[in-house]
């Protein structure tokens, strides 16, 4: 099996090219077990090269409302009162640890994106 290392462009279209050429590969074969690596090796020089940010924790909220045709309403179970609601939404007040984790239970909306800081209007 000779498998090299993805340091370069050129050798990221070329390992994908390999993929492309292993896609009908059998499991536990030797070309099954190349896809299997070359794969990994495109998912970690994706990653390193292509890193996705995390959305703001407000929008992250929005989008998830629009989505799910929800009002500030219904969101006081996770959040408080009318008001707190408001007043997160409008980043007038930071988000708590128990917001994010109803936030994230309730919504789907993941952690990582509630956790990230936020930007308070003054």
């Amino acid at each position: 099996m000779d498998i090299q290392p993805i340091k370069t462009e050129s050798d990221y279209q070329r390992t994908l090219s390999q993929i492309e050429d292993l896609m009908s590969a059998q499991l536990n074969t030797e070309q099954g077990d190349k896809l299997d690596v070359l794969v990994t090796l495109v998912e970690a020089y994706e990653t390193k090269q292509f890193p996705l940010d995390l959305p703001d924790p407000i929008e992250a909220i929005k989008f998830q409302m629009e989505r799910l045709g929800l009002s500030a309403k219904h969101l006081e179970p996770m959040i408080g009162r009318r008001n707190r609601v408001y007043e997160v939404l409008n980043r007038r007040r930071a988000l708590t640890l128990p917001m994010i984790r109803k936030l994230h239970a309730e919504l789907g909306i993941p952690a990582e994106a509630l956790i990230k800081p936020i930007k308070v209007a003054a």
